[in-house]
């Protein structure tokens, strides 16, 4: 039998270790907030950026100052952000049930129309570590900014285990 990647054996946590995926720190807030909330079986994240060590990884629009390849990667890096801050909350990647919700939101200039392409970053690593069963509903958006200059915001929400 084939495996289909995102349908591997093993929970979240052990996928993570399979694809040979180290999650940085969890991120802090740059504000008076939170990262995560819970409540019920619902965990909800705050915008989630391309941050390491809390300063921004990309700065710019996708179309002018960034192109695609650097859009997936600070995609990813946020998604990466969202797995610690989701790993720090619940103690195991494991409890995550479903991922409910992927809201995108990409600072473009003028006409660049690939936000997908970009976005996917996000869908094939959650894809890959939850499982094709847990994908989400998705919301992509172009926006003509970001908080701190980053080039890609994040809007998650986890179903978890109780």
């Amino acid at each position: 039998m084939v495996s289909v990647k995102g349908s591997q054996p093993g929970g979240a946590d052990r996928r993570l270790q399979d694809l040979g995926i180290q999650l940085p720190a969890a991120p802090t807030p740059f504000g008076i907030y939170v990262e995560t909330v819970q409540t019920g079986n619902l965990l909800f994240f705050s915008g989630m950026l391309p941050v390491v060590d809390h300063k921004p990884k990309y700065l710019g629009r996708l179309g002018k100052e960034l192109n695609i390849e650097a859009g997936r990667d600070a995609a990813y890096t946020a998604a990466l952000n969202v797995l610690a801050a989701a790993k720090e909350h619940l103690g195991s990647l494991d409890k995550v049930t479903r991922v409910v919700r992927l809201g995108v939101f990409i600072a473009t200039f003028g006409d660049f129309f690939d936000q997908p392409k970009v976005a996917d970053a996000v869908s094939d690593l959650f894809r890959d570590v939850f499982g094709i069963q847990k994908t989400s509903v998705r919301v992509v958006i172009g926006v003509a900014s970001l908080p701190l200059g980053v080039p890609i915001g994040l809007d998650v929400i986890f179903e978890v285990a109780e």
